[in-house]
């Protein structure tokens, strides 16, 4: 594949300061990294980039996929076509996407399920549990998190934001070093799904 001709299609996520762009080859194979401001992005060349447009407030790389949530007026089809030329920018110049200090400080998989199993406990679930659901971790694969929504949060219509703007701002409040937070809740399933199959 030719380096001049990068492929990379932004799409809306449901927080709408939050866009995903997914390129046409591996940025970042294997890895999933989040940087939540300008200096946590010192450990990733490909994040220098993007922040250098000021409206970005963090990035998280993940395989071949960006997710960038910015703040400001400007609207993602004049913001994403700067952030589409930096990632295309960082591809063309060989950089790494995310340096080898950042992953050197990756704690191991058995050391952050335990830490995210306290949060869970301690913070996450008693606020869940007043509106009777809950949230369990299913995996840990490096740094990033597969978790999964239970109770009255299954078949909510709000468990995404539930674990987007609850669940998944807790933890990288507090565990920056986490990578990517899948939801691996199967939504058709329970009482009262809020995706039919």
């Amino acid at each position: 594949m030719d380096n001049m001709d990068i492929s990379i299609v932004g799409e809306p996520t449901i927080i709408p300061e939050t866009c995903l762009f997914k390129v046409d080859r591996p940025v970042y194979p294997g890895g999933a990294a989040w940087f939540g401001s300008r200096e946590a992005a010192e450990l990733s060349p490909l994040a220098r980039r993007i922040f250098e447009i000021a409206e970005v407030e963090s990035v998280l790389i993940a395989e071949e996929r960006i997710t960038v949530t910015k703040s400001g007026a400007d609207p993602w089809p004049v913001i994403g076509r700067q952030i589409g030329a930096r990632i295309r920018e960082h591809i063309r110049s060989n950089d790494p996407a995310v340096s080898g200090e950042y992953e050197a400080r990756i704690p191991p998989e058995a050391e952050l399920r335990k830490k995210v199993e306290e949060l869970l406990e301690r913070d996450v679930n008693p606020a869940l549990g007043a509106h009777g659901g809950y949230v369990e971790l299913v995996d840990v694969r490096k740094n990033s998190l597969h978790l999964k929504l239970g109770g009255g949060c299954q078949g909510c219509a709000a468990a995404g934001m539930t674990m987007k703007l609850g669940v998944e701002k807790a933890i990288r409040a507090r565990l920056p070093e986490v990578g990517e937070i899948l939801d691996t809740t199967d939504h058709a399933a329970g009482l009262n799904p809020f995706s039919r199959p």
